[in-house]
């Protein structure tokens, strides 16, 4: 009897230790910080690596200061791999979301030697479109319905009080002009628009971002989803800038610079998976992407018969930097991963988790090494650092917990 019930609760503590052990990896990085600093030997080893880092910027971080602080340097990184602060992460629209991205940013680029882009620096949400299809009952139908999806969305907005608080909220910056040569502040647009699509729910903010458009109304209804974000103030600028240009724009500014990682990792196209996407996941995807709105790098849907977005900028003046130009425009103008992550949206589909077909490797060249550096989870202080598509099949199996279902799963629209 004793027996039968050690083995009854055995898996049930597994759970419990393994939820333990999961929380504490997951400590965003304040209070990983706050944590660190309460222990002394934690706080001294913090220091050090902060001034080994300072100590890089001016020199090779291999050469700081001989031999004996090299070592230090070395002992100090090695020790803090097993603090708190080695696994921290931020959530999206935390209320110290800024502080917790500058300290994931110094410990990220002390411990992997400042590759960029390597990683997402927020708490992965694992969510599925079919949790937001579940709560939302105003996308509609898919779209080769006559209904005009992107209204019905705005008009469900306008019903629901977080909505049209928010919306309203973001509406008036950036439709209120500053002077005659100023249509509006963008400073303060952008931040409405962050606030927006981090506090509003998805079913409503996705709604109106990712609706559907039906065939016989196609210009006026994309246009409505165009018009979205208010682009005149929100998007477009008097000339366009060099695409390398923004990005390294973006790298300035670690709210912007952790969005772009974001939709970097989880918006990796993969041609050979079933739903387009390395990471096999639309919702992460279209998160990702709704955090670029209100950022320098704000992006949106161009006026094509299909459907693609990009950043308000091109690959003109890129000298020899063009193909890297082309390839990252490329990564939002020819993305196969979010285009069928919006239509899937759009149509009331979802993918879930699928059963992978064979070992991926990416073959996309914009450096996001999710696919590199799966196990690897990383992470002082100013919002400005110094910082110098493929095989679909019908059918698919969807796993939700331990069920196996057979889904069918319409080829997506290029």
């Amino acid at each position: 009897m004793i027996l039968a019930v050690f083995y009854v609760l055995l898996p049930v503590l597994d759970v419990l230790s393994y939820a333990e052990e999961n929380l504490r990896a997951r400590l965003d990085c304040v209070r990983a910080n706050e944590q660190c600093l309460k222990e002394q030997a934690c706080s001294t080893k913090y220091r050090t690596m902060r001034q080994c880092v300072a100590g890089g910027k001016e020199s090779n971080f291999s050469m700081v200061a001989g031999l004996e602080a090299k070592d230090e340097c070395r002992s100090a990184i090695d020790a803090l791999k097993q603090s708190p602060l080695y696994n921290c992460r931020c959530k999206r629209g935390m209320k110290k979301e800024k502080n917790c991205l500058r300290i994931y940013w110094g410990m990220y680029q002390s411990l992997q030697g400042n590759d960029f882009l390597e990683d997402s620096p927020y708490e992965p949400v694992n969510s599925r479109l079919s949790d937001i299809f579940r709560l939302a009952p105003i996308i509609g139908e898919p779209a080769v319905a006559r209904e005009n999806n992107c209204l019905n969305a705005a008009k469900a907005c306008n019903l629901n009080d977080t909505c049209k608080k928010y919306r309203s909220a973001y509406i008036s910056p950036c439709t209120s002009r500053v002077s005659t040569a100023e249509v509006c502040n963008k400073r303060k647009c952008h931040k409405a628009l962050r606030q927006f699509f981090d506090k509003v729910p998805p079913k409503h903010s996705y709604g109106m971002l990712f609706c559907s458009c039906p065939l016989s109304d196609q210009t006026a209804c994309s246009e409505r989803r165009r018009q979205t974000i208010v682009p005149v103030c929100s998007y477009e600028e008097k000339q366009k800038p060099n695409c390398l240009e923004l990005q390294a724009s973006c790298k300035t500014n670690y709210i912007c610079k952790s969005r772009l990682a974001d939709f970097f990792v989880n918006c990796q196209p993969e041609p050979r998976s079933l739903s387009g996407c390395l990471k096999e996941n639309y919702a992460d995807c279209l998160l990702a992407y709704s955090g670029l709105i209100g950022t320098v790098m704000t992006p949106n849907y161009l006026r094509s018969p299909k459907i693609s977005v990009s950043p308000y900028c091109d690959c003109s003046n890129s000298g020899n930097n063009k193909d890297e130009c082309d390839k990252f425009t490329e990564f939002f103008t020819e993305n196969t991963c979010l285009r069928n992550a919006i239509q899937a949206f759009g149509n009331g589909t979802d993918v879930g988790v699928w059963q992978p077909m064979s070992p991926v490797q990416t073959t996309t060249s914009i450096t996001t090494p999710y696919q590199r550096n799966r196990e690897r989870n990383p992470n002082t202080i100013d919002n400005h650092i110094n910082t110098d598509p493929a095989i679909y099949h019908f059918c698919g199996s969807l796993q939700v917990g331990h069920t196996i279902l057979l889904i069918v799963l319409t080829p997506p629209i290029v």
